[in-house]
């Protein structure tokens, strides 16, 4: 599989940094299969906008966890990571919670709204897509291939 990480740099050795601001999946190294999403990452903020390329090839012992589709379980997961929480998977794969979605999920923490309510606001116009690498056996999953500069949401300079 071929996954795509944007940013502002070339990223030939990838890394978890853990950072002041928690994630939908808790720390990691995120990417995502989504060529058009990768194109909107990288096109946000100032400075060039880089498609870095991997190859994704799943080695055995490495522990994944995925969802499919926005349930409960992933609402909880993705509540519990955004709050600060950690979990023991080297991967973690889903939809992605965008800025959007995530103050739902702040309302539902907070109880401003219910779950029910979440899930009448949280429909997705377009899919998503990320894939985050939390260990260095998971980033071990992953070939880099190739970075290049990318100006539109085609993916054109």
């Amino acid at each position: 599989m071929i996954l795509y990480h944007a940013g502002k740099e070339t990223v030939e050795f990838p890394e978890v940094r853990k950072t002041r601001y928690t994630k939908d999946f808790s720390w990691g190294f995120y990417c995502t299969n989504n060529f058009e999403q990768a194109v909107r990452w990288a096109n946000r903020g100032a400075g060039e906008p880089i498609i870095n390329y991997y190859s994704y090839e799943p080695v055995d012992g490495v522990s994944v966890l995925k969802f499919d589709n926005m349930t409960d379980e992933w609402l909880d997961f993705i509540a519990k990571c955004r709050s600060g929480g950690t979990h023991q998977y080297d991967i973690v794969e889903g939809p992605m919670a965008n800025d959007t979605v995530w103050n739902y999920v702040n309302d539902f923490l907070t109880g401003r709204i219910s779950r029910k309510q979440f899930w009448a606001l949280a429909e997705f116009r377009y899919p998503t897509h990320q894939i985050s690498f939390h260990t260095l056996s998971a980033l071990n999953c992953l070939i880099f291939d190739r970075s290049e500069i990318i100006y539109d949401r085609k993916g054109k300079k």
